[in-house]
């Protein structure tokens, strides 16, 4: 990928957790342990890879390969002789046959006067294959590593079970700092790619901020060039990378792959779902939507009003898996025989309509971080309004809180299309959609790619104004009215 762009409020964390190891080191325990989470792929172990090479601190770096319990302590036992700890040699003569000789014999492998860097990445892979690695980790971080000037880094993937690793009633229960990993910002994409503002926007929604994906974007190209090239490679990482991933997830969970391909399609309701799924019972929907929720892909949201509603609705949460699951999945045939030039057509015609919609989430996620402003008031929630019916669609609603509100804050608009200003005749839809879900005269938002040629807001935002507010981590209890 070449230099490493963005992941600096990540960084400065982390750089914050080692020098309270260094500022302990005197103590008894000065040892500190981060545990990291967020999707595959998302750059969780480049993220620590960057931390490492950037400290200059002897270090281990491990990786569970989802192995039996004996392969993977062969393989900590090797990849401790590779590192630089200045023990790795007794480490390795004394070549302990158990993990809990294993996480002993780390300890007494790292120095004891200066920091050190210990990775062990995939976690939940071995709390799966590992007997009882959840006590033995415990044991080990309260008897030995803590007590040496140590950062630990533990990874995962799988959202919930890095949750339940440091969740109440498990053994390794607060002995860790969280931080959740997400995708690159669209201000670290319009860095990395040197895009426009509004390209910046394009690419997020086709890359999902994937590291892997954008770094393989050539600078400075086009949405347009991007594509021509990815698609015209089968092993392109826009192509493989959802699948390698879905597959890594759900190996054996057809129902959950089915229901997460009817929501990508474009399905939101649950009975709409249920048909495109093939027709699957209430009860095998309902289990599926639970574990794609709890695995952070899916998440069903509430409108947000004054008023309760229980029509709830559907969506993927990773931008670039709805990309793919919508345009690329389906048509993966055509592009394997090398004729990605079909399937790029078909974005080319779908593309204003699809990004339309796909840019709502993440333009309401802008404006959590960019509010208050001069313009517009705090929102503590930021979410959508619809009806059952769809007569009633509001793209942006701010209020006191979700997703049933005390107080409205404001109300808005999305028009995202290149050459269209936001005119009286949006303003007018607008206007009349407040009136269809209160009598009083909230605050009228407009968000336009290609401006406004109206008066009557309260206020306007444009690409520029919506990536400056990645310029800064979301304020705390900022956020979207996601339920």
């Amino acid at each position: 990928m070449g230099r490493f762009i963005g992941r600096e409020h990540e960084l400065a964390a982390l750089d914050s957790l080692l020098d309270r190891v260094r500022a302990e080191a005197t103590t008894g325990r000065p040892g500190q342990c981060v545990l990291i989470r967020g999707r595959r792929r998302i750059g969780k172990s480049a993220l620590a890879e960057e931390f490492i090479g950037r400290s200059g601190l002897p270090s281990l770096f491990y990786t569970s390969a989802r192995a039996d319990a004996q392969s993977e302590l062969h393989q900590l036992i090797a990849d401790v002789a590779m590192s630089d700890l200045p023990g790795r040699n007794a480490f390795s003569e004394m070549a302990p046959s158990t993990w809990n000789g294993a996480l002993q014999l780390l300890a007494d492998a790292l120095p004891d006067d200066s920091p050190s860097i210990v990775v062990i990445d995939e976690v939940p892979y071995l709390m799966d294959r590992v007997d009882a690695f959840e006590g033995l980790l415990q044991r080990a971080w309260d008897r030995f590593l803590s007590r040496k000037p140590v950062l630990l880094i533990l990874i995962g993937s799988d959202l919930s079970m890095m949750e339940a690793l440091n969740s109440y009633e498990r053994p390794f229960h607060q002995r860790g700092t969280e931080m959740i990993v997400g995708p690159l910002n669209p201000r670290e994409i319009q860095q990395m790619l040197r895009l426009t503002a509004a390209d910046a926007f394009d690419a997020a929604l086709v890359t999902g901020g994937l590291p892997l994906i954008c770094g393989e974007w050539p600078r400075g190209a086009s949405l347009w060039e991007y594509l021509h090239i990815a698609l015209t490679n089968p092993v392109s990482a826009l192509l493989v990378s959802a699948e390698r991933s879905l597959a890594a997830e759900f190996p054996s969970t057809a129902q959950a792959s089915e229901v997460l391909r009817a929501i990508g399609s474009g399905e939101r309701t649950f009975t709409n779902i249920a048909r495109s799924a093939g027709g699957i019972s209430h009860s095998t929907l309902s289990r599926a939507a639970e574990l794609l929720i709890s695995k952070g892909i899916v998440i069903g949201e509430l409108p947000l009003s004054t008023r309760p509603s229980k029509d709830r609705r559907y969506r993927v949460t990773d931008a670039y898996l709805r990309f793919w699951l919508h345009f690329l999945r389906p048509h993966m045939p055509e592009i394997e025989r090398r004729r990605g030039d079909l399937t790029m057509r078909r974005v080319a015609s779908q593309w204003s309509t699809w990004r339309g919609r796909a840019v709502e989430p993440l333009i309401r996620e802008s404006l959590a971080r960019l509010l208050p402003d001069d313009r517009l008031p705090e929102a503590p929630a930021i979410g959508s309004y619809w009806t059952r019916s769809n007569d009633v669609e509001i793209d942006v609603v701010g209020a006191d809180r979700g997703p049933i509100a005390r107080r409205l804050c404001f109300l808005g608009s999305i028009k995202w299309l290149e050459n269209a200003s936001f005119d009286d005749r949006d303003l007018a839809a607008l206007a009349r959609h407040r009136a269809a879900l209160t009598d009083e005269l909230i605050p009228l938002v407009a968000v336009s790619r290609g401006g406004v040629s109206c008066s009557g807001l309260t206020a306007a935002y444009g690409p520029d104004d919506l990536i400056r507010a990645w310029t800064q981590p979301a304020r705390p209890g900022a956020g979207t009215s996601d339920a």
